[in-house]
């Protein structure tokens, strides 16, 4: 559709937009492009460019700023992606622990935040084919009972049961012990496979309290619906964004709600790497200001989750890409550790 010189012209427009924020005239076009052309052909091509929808006019007397369209053209097709260098992936390494798959989750989100200074988010990882390792029971008063669940990959997940009687410490172990017997080595999702061939054989006055351990497994097993945000604030030092009051509240609101959020990421569960939302592309209102750039990551060699940034349209997307795409392999191996 664009021929050499508008392509030329128009990927100058968005890099020095991206870079001051102000809408560009013909002369800054003229000298920064590099086109030993007039300014009255640059003014003559954005009339065009205009006209096709790649840039705006925000005032009449002012230069053209690009529009969501000239981004995604500009992503696509005019995009030169930096590579990040080898320290800062040294640096990034060491700051995602490898112990506690929650923390590597919390520590990637504020890594997105801290490189980009927008909004970093990191899908939880999905658990359905996470092993179960050990389960425990500890008495806390005289109807609560503490459960510990731990996964073969090290996280430890502890619920409150409310049960309708006392137990006893040997009770306790013993409905532990029945539960490691059959579930040591299971999935987390077979657990719901135990309430129905298994626990029905059991002992009644202790099946209840097993199944209600059964139920939390269960619940782990299809719990997806979690997510890491850091660095919101970001967002409010850009005038981008800041100066719609009222499309401020709605984003902060999407933050706070997520359920929209996640939908967004599962989208990154089926994509074979980066995946940028540009303006209304996400299909949240929202986020119509805003860009999105997610990738998925693995634990061995299987997609788990997607991570990602959210910052204003008028990002350096040439940075940008490249953070979101190596937190995302650098929290694949620590997970996969």
């Amino acid at each position: 559709m664009l021929n050499d010189r508008s392509q030329i012209l128009l990927k100058t427009l968005v890099e020095r937009y991206i870079a001051d924020g102000q809408p560009i005239g013909s002369k800054a076009l003229q000298h920064f492009s590099g086109l030993d052309i007039s300014s009255a052909t640059i003014r003559n091509t954005m009339v065009d460019l205009e006209a096709l929808g790649f840039v705006a006019s925000p005032h009449t007397s002012a230069g053209r700023i690009p529009t969501a369209l000239a981004y995604r053209v500009f992503v696509d097709s005019l995009l030169t992606v930096k590579t990040l260098d080898k320290l800062t992936i040294t640096e990034l390494t060491e700051q995602l622990p490898i112990d506690s798959p929650q923390r590597s989750v919390a520590a990637a989100s504020q890594i997105l935040s801290q490189l980009t200074h927008f909004a970093g988010m990191v899908q939880s990882p999905k658990r359905h084919d996470i092993l179960l390792k050990q389960i425990e029971f500890m008495q806390l008063s005289e109807r609560r009972v503490l459960l510990i669940l731990v996964t073969s990959d090290g996280d430890v997940q502890n619920r409150i049961l409310q049960t309708e009687r006392l137990f006893s410490a040997s009770e306790l172990i013993e409905a532990a012990n029945v539960l490691n017997e059959y579930c040591s080595g299971k999935t987390l999702s077979a657990l719901t496979h135990l309430v129905q061939n298994e626990l029905v054989r059991l002992k009644s006055d202790i099946v209840s309290l097993m199944n209600a351990a059964v139920a939390v497994g269960a619940s782990l097993a299809k719990h997806s619906d979690s997510m890491i945000i850091a660095g919101e604030h970001h967002l409010l030092g850009f005038g981008d964004l800041s100066s719609n009051v009222i499309r401020m509240r709605q984003l902060f609101a999407l933050f706070e709600q997520k359920t929209a959020l996640l939908q967004l990421l599962d989208l990154g569960n089926h994509a074979d790497g980066v995946k940028i939302y540009i303006g209304d592309e996400s299909g949240l209102a929202p986020l119509d200001e805003c860009s999105v750039i997610t990738a998925p990551y693995r634990v061995n060699g299987e997609i788990v989750g997607t991570l990602g940034v959210i910052g204003p349209s008028r990002m350096d997307y040439q940075r940008v890409i490249p953070i979101v795409d190596i937190t995302a392999q650098l929290l694949s191996t620590a997970l996969s550790q």
